[in-house]
């Protein structure tokens, strides 16, 4: 049982990793073909919503899920969260994939700031430990001061603080609403919001270079969350997690393998140092859950 448990987690986490690592090369690619973030975006919650829609149309009791429950709250989340995207996403045409990716992963040290703040949880010496080994991770990878460093990771850190807001209100969220109501309302608010400042022109006259990275964006921004979710549906956190790092060293390997970037020892040096801070606070975690299990 362990055995096929672990199986289905790496299965899950091999997909959500691919996926990941597709959407980044994706957005790339449509970025150097002329797209904008916004029309790029669009594409992604085009596909989203299209996928969605056949899915009520083939399965009707989904419809029931899609009820407006509590909507100002998913226009909170689902502001934060593209604006988070667009900063993520603009990274993505500016900074080395791996440096992204990196400073992505300050996200659980927001989370745990913001807890504090907007859940009222508990600041445990380990959960401090994240936010420390995340500022130093920071400071290793961008080097403030030297010539290295790039005003444009200003904006990944943005976008983790954004995401981490997200992680928030979705947690609030999941109290009353499903998966498939917070999935389907994430790209009915977020599909107008690229078309607002999207060129009205340009995604009817996508041409055959944009075929294969417009259905990459699309395709693995929902494949990435899907299999993400049933690696942790098939398995705890501390077990996820990790293999969830292993996107750095996959992303920094696709950017020297299709763009030339060259292996940059202080990301990856930095990404060991955020790295560590989380891993500390999963396993304190795990081990407060089973001292608390009766």
């Amino acid at each position: 049982m362990a055995t096929s448990k672990l199986a289905r987690v790496v299965l899950w986490m091999t997909g959500a990793l691919l996926s990941f690592s597709v959407m980044a090369v994706s957005i790339r690619e449509l970025s150097r073909a002329g797209l904008s973030i916004f029309e790029i975006l669009a594409i992604r919650s085009g596909v989203a919503l299209f996928v969605l829609a056949v899915l009520l149309i083939v399965r009707p009791e989904l419809r029931i899920h899609t009820r407006p429950r509590r909507m100002p709250l998913n226009f909170l989340r689902n502001g934060v969260h593209y604006a988070s995207q667009f900063c993520w996403a603009l990274a993505l045409t500016m900074l080395p994939l791996a440096m992204v990716f990196s400073l992505e992963f300050t996200m659980p040290a927001w989370t745990a700031l913001l807890a504090v703040w907007l859940l009222h949880e508990k600041m445990t010496p380990s959960r401090l430990g994240v936010v420390v080994f995340g500022l130093v991770g920071v400071l290793v990878i961008l080097r403030p001061g030297l010539a290295s460093f790039h005003p444009a990771a200003f904006l990944v850190l943005a976008a983790a603080f954004g995401y981490a807001i997200t992680m928030i209100t979705t947690k609030k969220l999941t109290a009353t609403e499903t998966t498939f109501g917070i999935v389907f309302w994430m790209a009915v608010i977020q599909f107008p919001l690229s078309l607002l400042g999207s060129d009205p022109a340009a995604l009817p006259h996508l041409d055959t270079r944009h075929i294969l990275p417009a259905f990459g964006v699309g395709v693995a921004g929902l494949t990435s969350h899907y299999c993400l979710s049933n690696a942790f549906r098939s398995g705890d956190a501390t077990l996820v997690v990790p293999l969830d790092f292993m996107r750095i060293p996959l992303i920094a390997v696709v950017g020297w393998m299709f763009y030339g970037e060259s292996l940059d020892i202080f990301v990856l040096l930095g990404a060991l140092i955020i790295i560590a801070g989380v891993l500390w606070n999963l396993r304190a975690e795990a081990a407060q859950a089973r001292l608390a299990t009766p």
